[in-house]
């Protein structure tokens, strides 16, 4: 790629930028949009709207920077939670790590790359039509002592790198404990869930339970609820809620009107009926229906062989969930139990062994969208490639030979037509994360993220590097000893992509994150249907989508440091620029559905530090290339000390993400002892793990005394 098809895809992506940012600086201003661009604040009550025309709205204004840069992490903690802070974290730690990598790269490397000669000799005339390559460390000649330089750069960005994780991982984990100790008793720190319930003759899951715990701890033990099968309650409570809300939407629409409609097929057959009147029968009918069914479950409902369990204290729990309970271990198996609200209900409905064959399934699946995504890979490469365009398709060589479009189909296009393929991808993984057997929509998000980052790693780094460069014999790669000569090959021929896809799928994700753009074509067009105003749902920051995405631009900048720093501005602006964006977001639009106390760190921490040593291998195959063995040695070591340094945090810091200490739990639960509410909260706790569908409910408008619900329990 030339330096002018770069510039082409910048300008491009900065135009598009810079639209989306001003007609976010004016739309958000309108009235009607305020569902759009501040849903958590209106939800909350801090946001009204206001009839009266001012000319300041069709104007303009930064105002909404200002607010996101001076909101304090405090501020942050306190109305988001500690996974938005860790998620801040993410982007302010890949800030510190490139501006530090940027100055090295941009002011030192890139000037020593430029002025060798190895593929051309330096020659500042017409600029534009120069290759990237110039500028990668490609142009050093073979055995040049300036590549000295690039090898004491790679010691000194793994330490910065290394000393950074470091002090984040340190931090979080203070922050964690920190956030524990602060908060109110909450009742998934007293719960356990405890599955492979053993079934004694003629008793039930109840009472195997009961007299377990009651015998093995007595003096900690406090209630346990058993999981029901509802999974038929769950789908007639999601079509009510979904006719409840059709009602709403007619009624808004003119009260006073009345709306006639065929009852039949797609409300073309059948007799005429005021539709209104018909739904609301239709809603009575399902309520009644549902509160049959929320009857005979309670009555007569078929048992889960899974539980929860509360206890009388914090330590009490901790001390159930990790001690192997049962001679036999896949009996009475216990874990943490979520938030009652984070509980993902359907999978009590599986038992082990289709969840265990879910796994299964879920591992081929996952490899066969690998494979098939090749497909778009290999095509989006071949985009790359002019000479590759014209031998498959002769007819439009006239059109490839125009400058401009050879500039947008070489430097814009590839990018693009990825990032289209890769919409699907983290949809799909959270559906595979969902049928593997988690408790917890957090746990289904935590995995969805990382089969999102691994697939985005191998996809769009490695199989993209591998069709795009010379080498196609896998094989190779079977040979440990050649994976960092064939990588120092592959990888810095598609330095150049990469740089364009920074610029395309970066900037512009950020900037159409910030418009949301899907949001606004809804609520407009509700708008102009005129549907209830009040009729919209928070959105909570898709950790899964985002994560892997900035993480995948962080092993970008990582594994090209060295070998084309040209990259390195462009990371930086995306950083900084998310940085402002996603702040504005979680403070007027993300609301938190779950708190997973900062769990989303070390999946951080594993990646980081498989970019370096994806770093350290280029470096010793690259150096072995450019005929300096003995800086390709000394790299090894540098290879034994990020791992080694990688092995003592796991050591130090891990364990706290996945439990806390006795010592955090006994200090807890002795501060309790004075707490005065403590008896009711343990009072609550009974009912605090009921599963939604067999909550009261009542959505139709005149329910009469025979319509009243059939099960009554207290409000929690």
């Amino acid at each position: 790629m030339i330096v002018s098809a770069l510039l082409t895809s910048v300008g491009i992506n900065l135009g598009i930028c810079i639209i989306f940012i001003t007609l976010y600086s004016i739309l958000r201003k309108q009235p009607g949009n305020i569902n759009v661009y501040i849903p958590r604040l209106v939800a909350e009550g801090k946001a009204q709207q206001r009839s009266h025309f001012n000319i300041d709205r069709l104007l303009p204004s930064p105002g909404w920077v200002s607010r996101a840069w001076h909101l304090s992490e405090e501020e942050l903690l306190s109305t988001t939670g500690l996974d938005a802070v860790v998620f801040m974290r993410i982007i302010t730690f890949s800030i510190k790590l490139f501006s530090v990598a940027g100055v090295v790269g941009v002011f030192i490397l890139l000037p020593i790359n430029y002025l060798g000669n190895q593929i051309k000799k330096t020659d500042f005339s017409d600029l534009p039509n120069k290759s990237l390559d110039l500028f990668s460390i490609s142009n050093v000649e073979d055995g040049s002592k300036r590549l000295w330089i690039h090898f004491c750069a790679v010691y000194f960005i793994t330490a910065v790198c290394c000393y950074l994780l470091y002090y984040e991982y340190k931090y979080i984990s203070s922050k964690r404990i920190a956030c524990f100790s602060s908060s109110k008793p909450q009742p998934h720190q007293f719960t356990i869930l405890v599955r492979g319930i053993p079934l004694s003759s003629g008793g039930t899951f109840g009472n195997s339970v009961e007299s377990f715990f009651t015998e093995y701890h007595s003096s900690t033990y406090l209630s346990h609820l058993v999981v029901r099968r509802t999974s038929k309650l769950h789908g007639l409570i999601s079509d009510m809620e979904s006719l409840y809300k059709r009602v709403t939407r007619l009624k808004s629409n003119g009260p006073a009107q009345k709306k006639f409609q065929r009852d039949g097929f797609l409300g073309l057959f059948g007799r005429k009926v005021d539709i209104v009147d018909h739904y609301e029968r239709k809603l009575g009918d399902l309520e009644e229906n549902v509160r049959m069914g929320q009857s005979d479950v309670s009555l007569a409902g078929e048992e889960v062989p899974a539980a929860f369990v509360s206890f009388k204290s914090r330590y009490g729990a901790a001390i159930a969930s990790h001690i192997q309970q049962s001679d036999n271990p896949t009996e009475w198996v216990t874990e943490q139990a979520p938030e009652p609200h984070d509980v993902f209900w359907p999978f009590f409905s599986a038992s082990f062994l289709q969840r265990w064959i879910s796994k299964l399934v879920v591992i081929f699946s996952v490899a066969v969208l690998t494979l098939l995504f090749l497909l778009p890979v290999a095509f989006v490469q071949g985009l790359t490639n002019l000479n590759q365009l014209e031998t498959l398709f002769p007819f439009l060589k006239g059109i490839l030979t125009m400058t401009f479009v050879s500039q947008v189909i070489t430097g814009y296009l590839p990018s693009l037509i990825l990032q289209m393929f890769l919409l699907i991808v983290p949809p799909i993984m959270k559906i595979f994360s969902s049928i593997q057997g988690y408790i917890s929509h957090s746990e289904i998000e935590k995995s969805a993220c990382s089969k999102v980052l691994w697939f985005t790693v191998w996809n769009i780094f490695f199989a993209t590097v591998l069709s795009g460069s010379v080498i196609y014999q896998l094989n190779a790669f079977l040979e440990p000893k050649d994976i960092p000569l064939k990588l120092a090959v592959a990888v810095p021929a598609q330095a150049s992509f990469y740089i364009t896809y920074v610029v395309t799928t970066g900037w512009t994700s950020l900037s159409s994150e910030l418009f949301r753009i899907m949001p606004l074509l809804y609520n407009s067009i509700r708008n102009c249907v005129g549907s209830a105003d009040d009729e919209f749902d928070v959105p909570s920051l898709p950790y899964h989508i985002e994560i892997p995405r900035i993480l995948f631009f962080g092993l970008l900048g990582i594994s090209y440091v060295i070998l084309a720093p040209l990259i390195l501005p462009f990371l930086l602006v995306y950083y900084c620029l998310g940085y402002i964006i996603y702040r504005n977001q979680l403070l007027n639009v993300y609301e938190p559905k779950y708190e997973t106390g900062g769990k989303f760190w070390p999946i951080v921490h594993d990646s980081t530090i498989f970019s370096l040593l994806l770093m350290q291998a280029i470096a010793v195959g690259l150096f072995g290339l450019k005929k300096l063995p003995l800086a390709s040695t000394l790299t090894v070591p540098l290879v034994v000390l990020t791992l080694l340094f990688n092995q003592y945090c796991r050591k130090r810091f891990l364990p706290i993400f996945r439990a806390y200490s006795a010592e955090c739990l006994i200090k807890k639960d002795r501060q309790d002892q004075n707490d005065p509410t403590m008896a009711t909260f343990l009072d609550r706790l009974v009912t605090a793990y009921r599963d939604p569908a067999l909550m009261p409910i009542q959505y139709s408008g005149n329910v009469h005394e025979h319509n009243a619900p059939l099960l009554s329990f207290p409000e929690v």
